[in-house]
């Protein structure tokens, strides 16, 4: 397959660091994209002049996760790849660079739609940040097969966009088929758990498109045994994360007092970068995660005790049904209002 590319927007970084006179910039890039940091910053250096490009090494995990929180009032510029804004006051100017990906979306698409039964005429259509500048192509795509396309805005999202903790695009979506353009599973999966319609996933960096239904199953088990370790827990750790975009103070409140009230002991711990080894000197049975709720889904394996969402609390503790399992979400109305989507105990 051909090279993949992404748009760094080197003019884009210029001009803003000429507009506000920064001496000092920090670029953060999402893991993925850290293997292209290096030539980013030689390329930024190129261009401009008496500037210290800083690479932020640190893990990041999407735009709740800004290198702004620790610049100690030295750096005059956050440079911000691959995600796009969350309505959250940062410390210093920060701007998002959407790192469009040049991988091609017609492949996967078709391949998508050659699997598809004869009787399906309804698609909806969803990706992310990386692919939304492909929207019209991707649609243009499918209705010409002869599709109908359905799309929504979601709370805080652009038109058919899906964050890993945002799936409010595809909530209100009737089709008989929704078709995911991205990689990774997590997103095809919540797409899955929110909708329960059949979701297909088309992978432009492979070319290839895939049904999420056997890995939906492989988690879903996953999910419920976790569920069913944590029932014999007898004290919990409420984890709430020092990081703005994840921070869920009273959600976190909330749990502690709903698990008092079930008769249990509970902790809150408060976290920044969070793993399993962080976990280790605090005797609890079970933890709940208020902070990214991809920590709890995709690094289960990892942890010796369970890990579960708030939703997945609410099943143990009997006030939630197990057929009513959705995934948990971080939804932020603006800078003082995190929706607490789905949640019994709001």
């Amino acid at each position: 397959m051909a090279t993949i590319d992404y748009d760094y927007k080197i003019d884009v970084i210029r001009d803003k660091i000429e507009e506000i006179g920064a001496s000092n910039v920090i670029l953060q890039f999402p893991e993925g994209l850290k293997v292209d940091a290096m030539d980013v910053a030689d390329r930024i250096s190129e261009v401009v002049d008496d500037v210290n490009i800083i690479i932020d090494a640190d893990p990041c995990f999407g735009a709740c996760d800004l290198a702004d929180n620790k610049v100690n009032h030295h750096i005059d510029l956050v440079v911000h790849f691959a995600h796009t804004p969350l309505p959250i006051k940062t410390e210093c100017p920060t701007l998002f660079i959407e790192a469009h990906s040049s991988a091609d979306v017609e492949v996967p698409i078709k391949d998508a739609l050659s699997s598809l039964d004869d009787d399906v005429k309804t698609i909806g259509l969803v990706t992310t940040t990386q692919h939304i500048h492909k929207l019209d192509e991707m649609i243009s795509l499918i209705e010409d097969e002869g599709y109908i396309v359905k799309l929504d805005n979601g709370m805080g999202t652009s038109q058919a966009q899906v964050l890993g903790c945002n799936f409010t695009s595809i909530k209100n979506l009737d089709v008989d088929v929704i078709i995911y353009v991205g990689s990774g599973d997590f997103h095809a999966l919540g797409v899955k758990l929110f909708t329960k319609k059949p979701v297909l996933l088309a992978d432009p960096f492979t070319g290839k498109s895939r049904d999420i239904e056997a890995f939906y199953d492989k988690i879903l088990r996953v999910r419920f045994a976790r569920i069913t370790k944590a029932k014999e827990a007898k004290s919990y750790g409420i984890i709430i994360s020092s990081k703005k975009g994840q921070l869920r103070f009273d959600l976190a409140i909330s749990l502690q007092n709903l698990i008092k009230k079930h008769g249990f002991k509970v902790k809150l711990l408060n976290m920044d970068y969070i793993s399993p080894d962080r976990l280790l000197p605090f005797d609890l049975d079970a933890f709940v995660m208020t902070a990214c709720p991809r920590i709890a889904i995709d690094d289960s394996a990892m942890y010796k005790k369970p890990v579960l969402t708030p939703g997945e609390l609410e099943i143990v503790l009997g006030i939630r049904d197990w057929d009513d399992y959705q995934m948990d979400e971080i939804i932020i109305h603006d800078e003082q209002t995190w929706v607490m989507a789905n949640f019994i105990i709001n």
